[in-house]
């Protein structure tokens, strides 16, 4: 079931002209439609990371194993598919100290892994970073929030900068006392979504913010048009 509630701003904005409208040679009108839609996110993907140092390059490589296999078994418990589960090959390094006018000491290994987990149902995050703490993962790399059908909220945003650069376009030329005439040129680039991300959290503690819950999305769009100003 999707759980959004967007509802849409216009931005009242008027931008300087583009730089093609000052290389025209008849009387034009250039102006910049802005749309905004926000949403409540419904989903959400987060990254995890595992990271561990011990003496010897093996031992480091089994505790990061263990970890990653006992929060794979519990995400699989909880009725995570594996094709919303991406797991990184082992990052394995040796860690050196490095004394004043010495050669650099070994003084033991360190290994990591990093694990992405797609969630569709965005009430149950908590649950699975929950999981991670009690697996021993002890990184946060990412919590990114989506919204479902992003390309339909995007057409509304687009729809809303289409009127908006009217809107505008017809006002301007009422209050300089001009007749708009035909477009002469529609620029667009789309813009991209802004997710809703926290980053670079270290799990020392339950997962017990609701933040994100309460936390939304703002797709924007955008669109440059040039009129010829009738005579």
């Amino acid at each position: 079931m999707k759980r959004f509630s967007p509802y849409l701003l216009v931005s009242a904005l008027i931008t300087s002209t583009p730089a093609l409208a000052n290389t025209l040679n008849f009387a034009h009108l250039s102006t910049t439609g802005y749309g905004e839609v926000v949403a409540i996110p419904d989903s959400a993907v987060f990254s995890v990371k595992v990271v561990e140092s011990s003496m010897t390059a093996e031992s480091a490589k089994q505790s990061v194993d263990s970890t990653v296999d006992t929060f794979l078994n519990s995400l699989n418990k909880a009725g995570i598919g594996k094709e919303s589960i991406r797991s990184s090959n082992l990052y394995l390094a040796p860690q050196y100290h490095y004394p004043n006018n010495a050669k650099p000491e070994l003084i033991g290994y360190r290994a990591s892994r990093s694990i992405t987990v797609q969630v569709d149902d965005l009430s149950a995050l908590n649950n699975y970073l929950d999981l991670a703490l009690n697996a021993g993962i002890n990184q946060i790399d990412s919590v990114e929030l989506k919204v479902s059908n992003e390309a339909e909220y995007q057409q509304q945003a687009r729809l809303e900068a289409i009127n908006d650069a009217r809107q505008k376009a017809s006002s301007l030329a009422k209050g300089f006392g001009k007749n708009l005439g035909e477009i002469w040129q529609i620029n667009y680039n789309q813009p991209n979504v802004q997710p809703v991300l926290m980053r670079s959290m270290a799990m020392d503690a339950k997962a017990e913010s609701n933040s994100y819950q309460d936390s939304s999305l703002i797709i924007r769009d955008q669109v440059d048009v040039i009129y010829q100003l009738a005579e």
